[in-house]
C-alpha cells in the first residue's frame, strides 16, 4: 500500500445493528467530507472471505481508527456481552504497539454512547481518553471532526457545517433514490459500499441541494 493511501484511511469499527446505523452513516460522511477514505468490514459482501483476516488487513491499511464501545453490554438477562468489537481494538491496539515503521504512528479514537459504561467489562482501558456521543449523530460528527483536527492535522470546517452539509446529502440521496424506483425499506438497506459511492458523488458533483 502506498505511504499516501495509509495516512488518509481510517479503520472503522462499530455495530451494525439498525440502531446504530444512523451513527454509522454520519462517522462516514464526515470522513469523507474531509477527504479520507473510510476503511470498514461491511464494505465488502464476499461471503468466502474469512471475517477476521479481513479485519486484520484493513487495520493494517488504515493509519487512523475508530472504535465504538455502545454494544459490550448485554440487553437481557443471560445474553452474553458483545466482544468482537473490543477484541478489535485489542487488535488495532497491538498493532500500533507492537508494530514497527507506520504502524507505530497509529492513532485511535474510542467512542461510547454512555459514559465510563466500558469499564465494568473493559477496566483495562481507565486513564484514556474515552468520548461519549449519547446515541447522537451531530456529537458523532463533532468528536470525529476534532478528533481529526488534532491527530490527523487536517484543516476542517466547524462541525455545525459538516452537519448542515450531511443534512443537504440526506435530501439529496433520498429524493434520488425514490426517483430511481427505490422504496424506504430499499433504503434503509443499502449497502455501506453503495452508500460510500453515493457520498463520494455527491461531493464530486459540487455538493448539489
Amino acid at each position: 500500500m502506498e505511504k499516501a493511501e495509509f495516512e488518509t484511511s481510517v479503520f472503522i469499527n462499530c455495530p451494525f445493528d439498525g440502531d446504530f446505523a444512523p451513527l454509522l452513516q454520519a462517522m462516514l460522511f464526515c470522513l469523507i467530507y474531509l477527504k479520507l477514505t473510510p476503511r470498514i468490514a461491511s464494505e465488502s459482501n464476499d461471503s468466502a472471505s474469512v471475517r477476521l483476516h479481513k479485519i486484520m488487513a484493513l487495520i493494517r491499511t488504515a493509519k487512523f481508527s475508530i472504535h465504538d464501545l455502545s454494544r459490550i453490554q448485554a440487553k437481557n438477562k443471560g445474553e452474553f456481552y458483545r466482544l468482537n468489537m473490543p477484541f478489535e481494538l485489542g487488535l488495532d491496539y497491538g498493532c500500533r504497539e507492537y508494530g514497527d515503521g507506520r504502524f507505530a504512528g497509529k492513532r485511535l479514537l474510542i467512542l461510547e454512547q454512555v459514559a465510563r459504561q466500558y469499564q465494568a467489562g473493559l477496566s483495562d482501558l481507565a486513564g484514556c481518553d474515552i468520548q461519549v456521543h449519547g446515541g447522537q449523530f451531530d456529537v458523532v460528527i463533532r468528536k470525529v471532526r476534532n478528533w481529526l483536527v488534532s491527530e490527523a492535522g487536517i484543516k476542517a470546517p466547524g462541525a455545525s457545517r459538516i452537519i448542515d452539509r450531511y443534512a443537504l446529502f440526506q435530501k439529496w440521496y433520498y429524493e434520488g433514490q425514490l426517483t430511481a424506483g427505490f422504496d424506504e425499506k430499499d433504503i434503509r438497506d443499502y449497502p455501506t459500499a453503495e452508500l460510500l459511492a453515493a457520498m463520494t458523488e455527491w461531493m464530486a458533483l459540487g455538493m448539489p441541494v
